[in-house]
């Protein structure tokens, strides 16, 4: 700071100014103002600048539009808006520059209505805008979706005559693209006479981009062909628009000819392959590109870490956490939720937490996450807890947060505290329920037995209701043996979607449930006429970092013998300690020895017996199912965690499920 007091003393060239203003070689007004804008140039923080400003006003130089041009300029860099504003407004006249570097640095700090306010009112004072206003005003206007707003604005630009200017015209194929006018971006691109000229690369990729975010891959494709020269940046718009449109071969295939990759093509497909539900290979990826010596980036690393959430890959998570520590990256907000969504749903709530707590800037996703995690391991008192501490710091919650505390609700049959949450969004934060809440409600009520107060409910619905509310219902019905309701909330279903799997599913598991065969049977030649086959269910276990992913009746598996010999070995133990075979839940009329025989093969058995083998006994076997996991299975799991002295976590689409001494976590209310 020593050197910095001598900075803000008159200078010495100051000094001469006074010592020899009357000579003819005494410094000009040009140059004071030169040597001033220096000092605001090399400023370091907000303090500095104040602190020349000071000097400035001492030196009468406060009328001076280049100084004051730049004070606003730096200030705004700085995010000192409130400063560059006061600055801007006690400058009288005001110019066409003042007005740029103001509407720069707004739009900069994302302030878009105020940049755009104070073009209106540059327009209001007559003053001109030129080339450099344009692409500032077009960005915020892109930023707010004001599409009415663009057009006037083109009309102005054309009136101006600074279409030419390619700065400008590349901001106008910009805002067209962001407001999803691709028509209007088309044209402006085409009656650009300089789109084949040299150094048009970026004109070029904003509309090819453009293209690839509506899923125009033919067009992207054609103008990526006729570009006269191409960037990294060119390719990598191709790999997200294969990507946004599910083609992951076309984007290997484009991956694969680039000559140059920089980390954004690498990010690009490792987010697209998890995007696109193929998150084995997303880590595939990744890994790739640690091998190749390719530094990741913070966007990088949370696709990774997504990758890793929903292959419930603790062990690779692990590994990029112990990459992000072994070279020094800085956790970040996003990285930080990332690592808590991660380790969550992982099955290591406790290791979620501790993250949660390492995690000091945390916005309303953060909480939200740490919420949602201790919600589905069943965790509900935590996730009220952590709620409440949410509340308390200030942070206002959002729809996200109300569907983690519903789901809280719903696991802990916490009904009417559940019900008061749901009331308590609307008359409390004017937040509007979703689908997604009146869903969650159904569950509730129905989780919980109370089935004509869930239908009640929904026909009380201000919008109407889809299939996933019926198909609550239904669930609850099926749960509850109320056939008569499970038919009316089946039919619901036919109606909504009648080639949903789902719906066939779901009637004849209830007429399973209750031994009406024959109405099986019935709902079973219906699919087979209509050509609507069952998802597979299937299961994924994390071995020694490599990820084994299993299916009803899988041979497939290199160790598939084994498998079998140990499962039929579990389960011979399981019921010497009294385990029976939940036959009920084989959704056929046959022997009970056949029925014994396919359940056998659930994929979450062939996963347990497959872990049993091959993960070390001091260590948790952690199995995710893509579907809900069935009864069997779930008593199965219990015997087999106190039989062979093991931990089992066993992620499903709804929660998680941890066993341990022959208990588990839901106690059996799931």
């Amino acid at each position: 700071m020593k050197s910095w007091h001598a900075l803000a003393k008159p200078t010495t060239l100051l000094c001469t100014a006074r010592k020899y203003s009357s000579l003819n070689n005494a410094p000009s007004q040009n140059q004071i103002e030169s040597y001033f804008i220096s000092l605001v140039h090399s400023s370091k923080t907000i303090l500095h600048l104040h602190q020349i400003h000071a000097q400035i006003l001492l030196h009468n130089l406060s009328s001076s539009s280049r100084v004051s041009t730049q004070l606003i300029s730096s200030s705004s860099l700085r995010k000192s808006i409130a400063y560059s504003l006061s600055l801007f407004n006690n400058f009288h006249p005001k110019n066409l520059y003042l007005f740029n570097v103001l509407i720069r640095g707004l739009t900069a700090n994302s302030l878009f209505e105020s940049a755009i306010s104070h073009f209106v009112l540059m327009l209001r004072s007559d003053i001109k805008p030129d080339r450099l206003t344009f692409p500032f005003v077009l960005k915020s206007i892109a930023s707010l979706c004001l599409g009415g707003i663009c057009r006037a604005v083109h009309g102005m630009i054309l009136k101006c005559g600074c279409e030419l200017d390619m700065f400008v015209r590349v901001s106008m194929v910009d805002v067209y693209v962001k407001i999803e006018e691709l028509g209007f971006a088309h044209k402006v691109f085409d009656e650009c006479p300089q789109r084949f000229d040299r150094g048009s690369t970026l004109l070029w990729n904003v509309l090819i981009n453009g293209c690839c975010k509506v899923g125009d891959m033919r067009k992207a494709l054609g103008l990526f062909q006729a570009m006269p020269e191409r960037n990294t940046a060119s390719w990598n718009s191709l790999l997200d628009g294969f990507m946004r449109t599910g083609d992951s071969k076309r984007a290997s295939e484009v991956f694969d000819g680039m000559s140059e990759k920089n980390v954004v093509s690498w990010t690009t497909m490792i987010k697209g392959f998890s995007h696109n539900g193929d998150h084995e290979k997303a880590l595939s990826m990744f890994s790739r590109m640690l091998d190749e010596g390719v530094k990741p980036n913070e966007f990088t690393l949370v696709s990774a870490l997504s990758a890793c959430a929903n292959l419930g890959a603790l062990e690779g998570g692990l590994r990029i956490y112990e990459y992000l520590k072994t070279n020094n990256f800085k956790i970040n907000r996003e990285v930080g939720n990332a690592l808590v969504d991660m380790f969550a749903k992982c099955g290591s709530i406790e290791s979620a937490s501790q993250m949660f707590e390492e995690t000091k800037d945390r916005d309303i996703r953060t909480w939200s996450v740490m919420i949602w995690g201790w919600a589905i391991h069943g965790r509900s008192d935590e996730a009220l807890q952590c709620f409440r501490k949410m509340m308390y710091s200030g942070i206002r919650p959002d729809e996200v947060v109300f569907l983690a505390v519903l789901m809280a609700c719903i696991h802990s049959g916490k009904v009417n505290l559940g019900l008061n949450f749901f009331n308590s969004m609307k008359l409390d934060y004017s937040i509007e329920p979703t689908m997604k809440h009146y869903a969650l409600i159904v569950d509730l009520l129905g989780k919980a037995g109370r089935l004509n107060q869930a239908l009640k409910f929904i026909e009380g619905m201000p919008i109407t209701p889809d299939f996933v509310i019926w198909g609550a219902l239904f669930c609850a019905c099926r749960a509850h043996k109320n056939i008569k309701l499970a038919e009316l909330a089946s039919h619901k279903l036919l109606e909504l979607e009648p080639k949903h799997p789902g719906s066939y599913v779901f009637l004849s598991n209830a007429y399973a449930a209750v031994g009406r065969w024959e109405d099986v049977e019935r709902v079973r030649v219906q699919m087979r006429n209509r050509g609507v086959e069952k998802d597979p269910g299937w299961s994924y276990i994390e071995v020694e970092g490599q990820v084994h992913s299993f299916v009803a009746g899988d041979h497939a598996h290199t160790n598939a013998k084994y498998i079998y010999m140990k499962l039929e070995e579990l389960v011979a133990g399981a019921k010497e300690q009294g385990y029976m075979p939940g036959t009920e839940w084989v959704l056929h009329n046959i022997e009970e020895e056949e029925k014994e025989d396919a359940l056998g093969s659930h994929s979450e058995k062939l996963a347990l017996a497959y872990g049993l083998i091959h993960i070390s006994p001091n260590m948790t076997i952690r199995i995710v199912k893509n579907l809900r996991v069935c009864g069997d299975c779930h008593s199965l799991m219990k015997y087999a965690s106190k039989t062979e002295g093991r931990e089992i976590v066993l992620r499903d689409i709804k929660r998680f499920h941890h066993f341990k001494d022959g208990v588990c976590s839901c106690k059996d209310y799931w």
